[in-house]
């Protein structure tokens, strides 16, 4: 499972908090011994809530924060869980503990070029990509949307970082993004990065598989859970190891309800866009709810992710 032991947390307090936009909130934290952490671009951290859980949140590389120090973007949530509040409530001087860097969002080894796409608070990890890629000297362009002018956070470093190779879109106005005219400005070697809302992901994977561009070179991160969709119902999971039989109600993941019955299933992001709870299926038929899995690999039914997906049958066998 992902939840971080006490061996694998590191102690920080914060250094200053400050607003970027009225709902983004720029958090920067020292570590309070001399360990702090190494990372490399796309990683994110966890934090470790009072009242118990985590959150993750990618790390930020801004040129006027020191890289001993964890700078973090924290997006108010309007139905927040409690992590966003806590995060906003936060003030100079409370400590708190974080995970171990974790990345599975990596940029690629080598020299090909790259082109980014971020969207509101999916800037975060996106900026770090750009000082990176900046120091290799390897050929890249950012491409970050938001609603309107006024709500984007962290522009003003990533112009500083990217200079001409970054485009700004405004939903609002005529410089909203077209990402295909993104997509066919970009040499065809070109790794793709998204990093947003759902539906921008879902059009910037779509646009690069018909631009040409192979599965291997289109790489995304997805900042929110899937939504439940309508009524979610019961159904019960089986365990094909031990007949197990574990039922999943309406407002629980398949991983909540396994944990509730004492297993300890292996997961990371809660949100279906890591893998890692990848999990064959045996029998059932699944609601698939992630983004990482192909309509292929989706149709076929043979595997899920735990973490969001559920199951439009009465019981799924699952291969645990």
């Amino acid at each position: 499972m992902s939840k971080a032991t006490e061996a694998q947390r590191t102690k920080f307090r914060v250094a200053s908090v400050s607003m970027e936009t009225p709902t983004i909130r720029h958090v920067v934290l020292a570590p309070v011994d001399a360990r702090g952490f190494d990372w490399t671009p796309g990683a994110h951290v966890r934090v470790i809530l009072p009242a118990g859980g985590d959150r993750p949140y990618s790390l930020l590389a801004l040129p006027h924060v020191d890289r001993a120090h964890c700078s973090l973007g924290i997006l108010l949530e309007e139905k927040s869980a409690g992590g966003s509040r806590f995060m906003h409530a936060l003030k100079a001087g409370d400590e708190m503990l974080l995970s171990q860097p974790e990345n599975n969002f990596a940029l690629h080894e080598g020299n090909e070029p790259a082109l980014l796409f971020a969207g509101g608070i999916g800037v975060t990890p996106i900026v770090s990509m750009a000082a990176e890629l900046n120091g290799r000297g390897t050929a890249y362009h950012v491409h970050y949307a938001g609603r309107a002018p006024g709500a984007l956070a962290f522009l003003e470093p990533l112009k500083a970082i990217c200079g001409d190779r970054l485009s700004v879109h405004h939903d609002s106005d005529e410089t909203r993004l077209d990402i295909e005219a993104a997509l066919s400005a970009a040499d065809t070697a070109a790794h793709i990065y998204v990093c947003g809302p759902s539906g921008m992901i879902d059009a910037v994977k779509a646009a690069a598989a018909e631009a040409g561009f192979p599965p291997e070179r289109i790489h995304f991160e997805l900042f929110k859970a899937a939504a439940p969709v309508g009524a979610d119902a019961p159904f019960e999971v089986e365990i094909a190891s031990s007949g197990q039989v574990i039922e999943v109600a309406a407002d629980q993941t398949i991983i909540q309800a396994l944990e509730a019955a004492g297993l300890d299933p292996l997961y990371d992001c809660q949100r279906g866009d890591c893998g890692i709870c990848q999990t064959t299926v045996l029998a059932g038929e699944p609601d698939h709810r992630d983004v990482i899995l192909t309509d292929e690999e989706k149709a076929s039914n043979t595997v899920m992710q735990i973490c969001v997906s559920r199951s439009k049958s009465p019981r799924l066998v699952l291969d645990l």
